[in-house]
């Protein structure tokens, strides 16, 4: 046999109709032999949208009104984290900008077996003019993980630096300003 929950139980004895739970928690709020559930406070009859619809004076359902809207700067939408890695602007301090040749780069987290080819390739469409990639000693296979590229001018220079954690095969490149003096 299923027991039933005691307010359930007391409701078939009132007489064993059906109430809804609506029903049945009005009728058990007058005190009924101490049977009955706490009252707990009711909701209130209006809402606060009920509310403004009385206010006089119109209100705004914006954050902002008009006039903060002509004065606020527009907003730069490629600097944005959802603006795609080639229409944002480069994270770079332009007083380590190099103001003449050579411009180089460097790149690091690079694949291991890294060609020079495959940089220039990786370049394609901005002014590359060399690359370097030291490589192990004991295996010149294998590159070091890293490099340096040196680029036709200032413009390019840029245009790679804008490139950096692009995929290249399967790591994120790093490319940044090869002067160590910045990095201190």
């Amino acid at each position: 046999m299923i027991k039933c929950h005691p307010l359930l139980t007391a409701a078939k004895k009132k007489g064993n109709k059906t109430l809804s739970l609506t029903n049945f928690l009005a009728e058990d709020k007058g005190g009924n032999g101490g049977n009955a559930p706490p009252s707990y406070p009711t909701k209130p009859t209006s809402s606060w949208a009920d509310e403004t619809d009385d206010l006089d004076t119109e209100v705004s359902t914006s954050w902002h009104t008009e006039e903060d809207i002509s004065r606020a700067p527009a907003i730069d939408r490629s600097i944005l984290p959802t603006a795609p890695r080639s229409a944002r602007e480069s994270n770079v301090d332009r007083s380590c900008i190099p103001r003449g040749p050579p411009y180089t780069a460097f790149l690091g987290n690079l694949p291991y077996d890294v060609t020079e080819d495959s940089i220039m390739d990786f370049f394609r469409g901005v002014g590359i003019s060399a690359v370097h990639l030291p490589r192990e000693p004991s295996n010149q296979d294998r590159s070091k993980g890293f490099g340096y590229a040196e680029f036709d001018d200032v413009e390019s220079l840029l245009s790679a630096l804008s490139l950096n954690k692009e995929n290249f095969g399967n790591r994120r490149i790093l490319v940044d300003i090869a002067d160590w003096s910045c990095w201190i």
